[in-house]
Formats: C-alpha cells, structure tokens, sequence
C-alpha cells in the first residue's frame, strides 16, 4: 500500500496558444558537443551569464551520442608527441585519466580513447557546476538580425517555444544552423558527400587474441563486399582491460534533406551488424562471442559551413602557416572521407603542426557571431584536419573568448594581441 494516497489529476484543455519562454544571457552557445561545452564552460569561467542550447535533450553532442570514442589532433606527431591544446583538455584528461577511463594509443600520434559515459557525465557535472544555463531539446526555428547583429532566437522545444537574447552567439551546431537562419552565405560540398560514420562499441572481447589493426584492416579490403560493406577499411580499438572495442568500419551519407537524414541511422546501423559479422567470423578468437554494447548516433564529418573572412586552405595546412590571429594548433592528418569505399590519410612529419585563424571562425556580415568546430570556413581537405576534437576545443574556448573581449562590439574589431594572449597555450607553448 501507498503510505500516502495520490492527488488526481488535473484534466486541461488547450484554449490558447502556450506561453513564449523568454531567455536572457550575455552568450549563448548553439550546440552542446565538445566546441560547444569548451565555449560555454570557458564563458562562464570568464564570469559570463552563458545560455547552452542543443536540439538533442542530452548534452555531449557527437563526442558523447555518436560514440566518438577518441580524442584527436590533441598532440604533436611522434610516439611522444605534446598536448597541443588545454583548457577544458586539461580537465578532461586529468579526471578522466584518474577514473581509468582514458586508453593513450601512441603511433604515429597519440590517440586517446575515452569511455563516452565516463565523458558524459564530466560533461554533465562540468556544466552544472558552472552554473551554466541549459536549454535541450530546442529546436531553431527563426533568427533575428537588426544592424549586423543577431538580436534574438525562436527555438521550439516539446514544452513550448522560447525566445532568446543574448549580446554573443557562438555557433557550434556542425552544421552552420545560426550563421544559415541568420541569412549569412555558407558552403557545401560542390560534389556528392561527406561521408560520416556509425559508430558501435562492442564487449565481451578476448583482448588475449586481439588482431592487429593491419590484419583487420588487410582482411576487410579482401572480404569486405563478401558481407556487403560499402567500406572497405576501418578500425576496431581495444580497450585495454575492459573487454570492449570502439569501431568504424562504415560510411554512411550525412544528406541535409530531413527525410533523407532520417533513414541515414537505420542504414548505418545495418552496416554496423554488417562490420559485426565480419568480425565474428574472421576473427573468431577474438570477436566469437562479441556483442554490440552501444550503437551511436550517426555520426557527421562535414555538411554545411560557413563563409568567413578567412578561407583556410589545404595549402595552408600543409604548408603550417602561422597567422598574426592563430587560434588553435593541430598535427592531425588531412582526413578526407569524400568516396564511399574509403578515405584520404595524408599523415604529416613529427615537426609538423598547422593553425586556424581566427578569420576562419567569424561571419563577416555580423558583429555578434563566432562560429567553432566543423562548421569554420575552410575547404573540404583543409577542415578535414581541423575538425577534430583537439582543435575543436580550442576554437571553442577562443569563441568564447572573442566575444568577451567584444562586449557589445564588433568581434571583428577586437585586439587580436590582446586575443593571442589570453590564448597562448593553444597556439605558442611548448615543452
């Protein structure tokens, strides 16, 4: 029995339009994936009052729902490379690291693989504890612009719709949704897609008898179509110590068509058990009793970006231009997943590192918006080596900082000394 009876309920009906939830704060950040939580957490540090706002009702974006599962372009090349970006980074890898919850794969360059629930909820805590305002679940539905500025958003959320004002937006939604409803000029592949992938983890794996990434990757290319895989390489990373595996086998087509986007995660997933039988059956000492733990949401390279001052090209990347207004720093390799049966790996040498400018992340057509993650002006080779996790972090937080230091300014007329500075570790230090 009950110990205490229960009221009954209220019955309602709809007679008026709901009321508009009214939001304030002095940024907002579009999109809660790993740019997004770096440009939210480092506002707020910033003593900020920060709006996060995601379409998904869950914080962590890709780096969380489609089980990313490795931090990227974090660290120089080499098997001993240094971290390259800080910041949140620090945190992340300090707190994660004490829980066992990181993997440091260190070849050509150190891949960190992380357990995208252990990141979840550093996510979680992380944003609460920054007092940081969240709004999930919202969808954007309409921008205003007044005098090159947005001056405020329409979201809907299934409890209503919400307007929202702010004196700085940072767009991190992958996409470019902000910088597109607010009328700004953005670009898309000139030809055909980018390819994303799904991603699955999966357990009760013989880390005893574990393959190479070579064999797998040789054995795919020469049985691949026997089981129906568009792509025909790919990797699947152990966990050390927890019988688990992270793996990418996949291409999926990441269309912005609404209902062509739709049927993207039930393909993908079917490729997925595709990889699975693979697995099962090439290396049965190995995968023979594995099962899928967690499948991912699709997951999405490059769809829409933005046209900004600056266009960072290939050129640049290979070539590691520094720029007077550098914000981020990587060593990752051009990545470029443009044809289905494969992808472009173009590694760079053990001194190597290439920049982003921070022209590469502001709209010149408004004063308020600055852009962070896949979503920056670059062309497709060139994003392909900039639109990883460890320089995604730090676009965010110099995001962040730009707006900042605008104020109720221009992003576009800030000391980009002034900039630099606050910003040195991500771009100037070394060991």
């Amino acid at each position: 029995m009950l110990d205490k009876p229960i009221a009954p309920a209220t019955r309602i009906v709809r007679r008026q339009p709901a009321a508009l939830s009214e939001q304030q704060a002095e940024i907002c950040v579009l999109g809660a994936g790993i740019s997004g939580i770096s440009a939210a957490l480092e506002a707020a540090r910033l003593g900020r009052k920060v709006l996060l706002v995601d379409a998904l009702p869950t914080l962590g974006g890709q780096a969380v729902n489609s089980i990313i599962g490795t931090f990227c372009g974090l660290f120089s090349n080499g098997t001993h490379g240094f971290q390259l970006t800080h910041g949140i980074a620090d945190d992340i890898l300090r707190e994660l690291g004490a829980e066992g919850a990181l993997h440091y794969r260190r070849e050509h360059t150190t891949v960190v693989l992380y357990d995208e629930v252990a990141l979840g909820r550093w996510v979680e805590r992380s944003i609460a504890a920054a007092g940081v305002t969240l709004l999930l679940g919202a969808v954007l539905r309409e921008v205003r612009v007044e005098d090159r500025r947005i001056a405020q958003l329409e979201l809907a959320t299934r409890y209503g719709d919400v307007r929202v004002r702010a004196a700085g937006f940072v767009d991190a939604t992958g996409d470019a949704a902000l910088a597109w409803q607010a009328g700004q000029e953005c670009r898309e592949p000139a030809e055909g897609v980018v390819y994303g992938s799904q991603m699955m983890v999966l357990e009760q794996v013989d880390e005893q008898h574990y393959p190479t990434r070579a064999a797998i990757s040789e054995r795919l290319a020469a049985v691949g179509e026997r089981y129906g895989l568009i792509r025909r390489d790919g990797f699947a990373f152990a966990f050390p110590g927890r019988g688990t595996a992270l793996v990418n086998m996949n291409h999926i087509e990441t269309p912005l068509d609404p209902v062509a986007s739709s049927a993207t995660g039930l393909f993908g997933k079917e490729q997925a058990d595709r990889s699975l039988r693979f697995l099962q059956n090439e290396f049965p000492a190995a995968f023979g009793r594995t099962r899928v733990r967690a499948y991912g949401l699709p997951g999405i390279r490059q769809t829409r970006w933005i046209v900004g001052r600056h266009h960072l090209t290939v050129e640049e990347v290979r070539a590691g231009t520094k720029f007077a207004d550098s914000i981020a720093r990587t060593a990752w390799p051009i990545e470029q997943h443009h044809y289905a049966e494969g992808y472009v790996w173009e590694p760079f040498d053990e001194h190597h590192l290439h920049y982003v400018p921070f022209a590469s992340l502001t709209p010149p057509g408004l004063d308020n918006l600055v852009a962070a993650g896949r979503c920056i002006d670059a062309d497709s080779a060139a994003l392909s080596s900039v639109r990883v996790m460890g320089p995604c972090i730090a676009m965010g937080a110099a995001a962040a900082h730009a707006l900042d230091l605008a104020g109720s300014g221009s992003v576009h007329q800030i000391e980009i000394a002034a900039l630099r500075r606050r910003l040195a570790a991500n771009v100037d230090e070394r060991p």
